[in-house]
């Protein structure tokens, strides 16, 4: 168990696996779990490691998948992009305003691959995956079989998707599918966006204020070990969220279709007087109080018993119990997050 993790997780936290492979076809994808399965392994399928925590040493295959190539077609209304599961996500962003072609500039600089941000539904500054992907290419891991799934098959939720339920463990995504209206319609309904005057404004300019929003708030993992926003922006009741607005007029909301109103997780936490507040070698970042960091070789122990403390805080205050967004990693899988931090 000497192969180390360390640079296969944006936390770099150092912890090992039994195997390491690395894939670039749905072919030795499906070949390498396999191989696994044969030896009662357990596997764990990872894109660049951006979002998940490893708990312990993984006492089986890590599958780093690497599945490349981005293809175009035109419509006459929208641009139709196929990308490996394997392609880097903010290059794709960047690939597709290169190219003229809009609609993904709000979702710039988020970490990971193409393959894994259906799994989370990942979204920023007022947009969505699921507003954007018109299908998900999947392999069965048992059988071989190629599985294409269209934009309501993937059962999409906040921060969720088919992907984490009925499809986790005998399906891989090999690559994704989105559509993108020629027809261009700014959304500039968060932070810095909503100074930009919205009947001038270009998709490279989003894109820009987007990544100066980042980089000026977010830890870089190259410097301080992060998965990004670590908690969830809960959702809770109309009538609990009237109640908490008595006492908190001036904390932020996001009303949300089926009646219920997102808060801001990291309002939250900041109210709590949290930034800077360590365990160990973990933090919560002093910029963004909704981001937890490897500041100083901290270990996954030092993370988990910071998320506590965090939740605990948050809980007591509020009446909010905050759920992470990060994945855990045991030694066999995936363990339940909140049980792990509750």
């Amino acid at each position: 168990m000497n192969n180390s993790l360390k640079f296969y997780n944006t936390f770099g936290i150092d912890k090992n696996a039994r195997h390491v492979v690395t894939v670039l076809t749905p072919h030795e994808l499906t070949d390498a779990w396999q191989q696994a399965q044969a030896t009662s392994q357990p596997v764990l399928i990872l894109g660049e490691g951006s979002n998940v925590l490893f708990l312990d040493d993984f006492d089986g295959t890590i599958i780093l998948n690497r599945i490349t190539g981005i293809q175009i077609e035109e419509q006459p209304d929208a641009w139709i992009i196929h990308a490996g599961a394997g392609e880097n996500w903010h290059r794709l962003v960047e690939f597709t305003l290169d190219n003229n072609m809009s609609g993904l500039e709000n979702l710039a600089l988020i970490p990971g691959c193409a393959g894994s941000s259906p799994i989370q539904n990942i979204g920023a500054y007022g947009v969505e995956f699921k507003q954007l992907c018109l299908y998900v290419d999947c392999i069965n891991l048992v059988s071989g079989q190629s599985v294409r799934l269209g934009n309501d098959d993937c059962r999409f939720g906040y921060r969720d998707s088919i992907f984490k339920h009925d499809y986790q463990d005998r399906y891989a995504i090999t690559g994704i599918g989105l559509r993108l209206p020629k027809q261009w319609s700014p959304v500039l309904t968060y932070g810095d966006l909503t100074r930009l005057p919205r009947d001038t404004v270009t998709p490279r300019q989003v894109f820009d204020a987007v990544c100066h929003m980042r980089r000026t708030k977010l830890p870089d993992p190259k410097e301080y070990g992060n998965a990004g926003s670590f908690f969830k922006n809960p959702v809770i009741s109309a009538e609990k969220a009237s109640a908490l607005f008595i006492h908190y007029p001036d904390a932020p909301r996001y009303p949300q279709n089926d009646g219920q109103v997102k808060l801001a997780a990291g309002w939250l936490i900041d109210r709590c007087e949290l930034k800077g507040y360590c365990i160990g070698g973990a933090a919560v970042h002093r910029q963004q109080a909704l981001v937890l960091i490897n500041e100083n070789n901290a270990t996954s122990e030092d993370i988990v018993k910071l998320a506590h403390e965090v939740r605990q805080r948050v809980g007591e205050k509020f009446n909010v119990w905050l759920e992470p967004e990060v994945r855990f990693i045991g030694a066999r899988g995936e363990v339940d997050a909140v049980e792990t931090i509750a």
